[in-house]
């Protein structure tokens, strides 16, 4: 079987930059509707980041969230004009997750969600903290951080959770990814 075009990309994108892509082969679509099961057109705007090849941002739109309340926050100059061109009513930002805040702090309505395929296992804890506390300020009270890993644990330490002051719970995993997968929902441990 011939490689598709974004397995491709993803190989060379993981071959330029193996621990920021941290992957070489696109998210399935079983992860996908996975990571987006509990986000759909009430959600309001979504946040993704590490949108790759926009396997996720598909997911998102057959849940029914419009292409004009998604953005795609991604660092990899390799998927920035495969996404812009896949998805011309988003907002593509070229720009590593810790800036997001700061990005985002002129919109008028808060984020309903965060859907993330970045490697937050290869990143040290004070620039997942910085992601966390970035996203977590944009985001609406109620509204959660969606993260899938590869490991049988949440991604994010205990420790560190407790820090952000944020929880984490398991939605779930799917075997029909290569690797299988879980997904974890982060939300906020108090009212914020």
């Amino acid at each position: 079987m011939m490689p598709t075009s974004d397995e491709l990309r993803f190989l060379k994108a993981w071959l330029g930059a193996p621990l920021r892509t941290a992957s070489v082969t696109p998210s399935s679509r079983h992860l996908a509707a996975l990571i987006t099961r509990e986000v759909g057109p009430r959600t309001g705007p979504v946040l993704e980041l590490g949108p790759g090849t926009g396997v996720f941002t598909s997911a998102l739109m057959m849940r029914g969230v419009a292409e004009r309340d998604i953005t795609l926050v991604e660092a990899c100059d390799d998927f920035i004009p495969h996404l812009r061109a896949r998805f011309p009513g988003a907002r593509v930002l070229h720009m590593d997750a810790r800036g997001v805040g700061d990005a985002l702090r002129g919109d008028a309505q808060p984020l309903g969600a965060v859907i993330s395929g970045l490697p937050l296992l290869s990143m040290p804890p004070w620039t997942v903290a910085a992601i966390l506390r970035a996203c977590f300020t944009r985001l609406r009270p109620g509204g959660a951080f969606y993260q899938f890993t590869y490991t049988t644990r949440c991604p994010v330490h205990p420790v560190l959770l407790r820090r952000v002051g944020l929880t984490a719970e398991k939605v779930g995993t799917t075997l029909r990814n290569i690797p299988p997968a879980s997904v974890y929902r982060l939300s906020r441990t108090g009212p914020h």
